[in-house]
């Protein structure tokens, strides 16, 4: 990853600590805003789909710093933002994953800032304001969380194992009621959902969950989460040589190779990496 900053090459550890700093910076504006969120403003963009003054705010804040620190890429956001560059690497970021939680205070929401070059998810940055917790990695940058390494995560073993799902309200519902068929029938394996993919990989990273499986994700929602996993023996079934419309919705699956083999025949019967354009 070759990550320029002010028109010269970065190095990796300043990549990081910026990135980190300014995703630090983020959680504590929506911090604010969340212990006092009686006073947010809230509208409706979609179906159990919510946006939020903080989003956009948080977005601008985003927006702002990282054309600030690496003026020449690229930056896509959730909420509409869309500023080209001329490096050939974007940054894409959700600044709230988990809005139905944030707005309900729960602690299940995230800061997301993920890089995306060549084609590939290569450099990401979590955080989690109300746990605390700073969760960055990627190409030729150690896997971290709050600056001590993880190491790589234990064998998938069906008894003892659990998955986190996505399932986005514009899925069928005959496909949604399929992943919840196979996982108790077939894999015969716990699942949670807490409404944040973004979450969902971090308690994939930290050890608590197995794998993730989800239909209807945005590329915002993994593009941080993907290359940290990687770092820690875990792989995805997302093609992105296919996908580089960033406006797309994915079904996926990560995990280790064993948990992915046992996924596979349900990514094929519920249409796994087909992609279909945000509507």
């Amino acid at each position: 990853m070759d990550t320029e900053r002010n028109g010269a090459i970065a190095p990796e550890h300043t990549i990081k600590s910026a990135v980190e700093n300014i995703a630090r910076q983020a959680g504590e504006i929506a911090l604010d805003y969340f212990r006092s969120r009686s006073r947010v403003l809230v509208e409706q963009k979609g179906h159990l789909d919510l946006v939020t003054k903080v989003d956009r705010e948080i977005e601008e804040f985003l927006t702002v710093r990282l054309r600030k620190e690496f003026p020449n890429d690229g930056i896509y956001g959730e909420e509409g933002g869309d500023i080209p560059g001329d490096s050939g690497r974007i940054w894409v970021i959700d600044p709230i994953d988990g809005t139905f939680n944030y707005v309900r205070g729960s602690e299940n929401w995230a800061i997301s800032i993920g890089l995306y070059e060549n084609s590939q998810p290569v450099f990401g940055v979590i955080y989690a304001p109300v746990r605390d917790l700073m969760l960055s990695g990627g190409e030729a940058i150690e896997t971290e969380l709050n600056g001590k390494p993880l190491p790589n995560l234990p064998p998938f073993e069906p008894s003892l194992a659990s998955v986190g799902i996505g399932l986005h309200p514009s899925i069928a519902t005959e496909d949604c009621l399929e992943v919840l068929r196979y996982i108790s029938d077939e894999l015969r394996i716990s699942f949670r959902c807490c409404g944040s993919a973004t979450i969902s990989l971090l308690e994939v990273a930290m050890g608590h969950t197995d794998g993730y499986l989800s239909l209807g994700d945005s590329t915002w929602d993994v593009m941080a989460a993907l290359p940290i996993l990687k770092n820690l023996g875990l792989s995805h079934t997302i093609d992105w040589s296919n996908h580089t419309d960033l406006q797309t919705k994915l079904r996926f699956a990560c995990g280790n190779e064993d948990f992915l083999v046992s996924v596979r025949p349900l990514l094929a019967s519920v249409g796994g990496n087909v992609v279909c354009k945000d509507i």
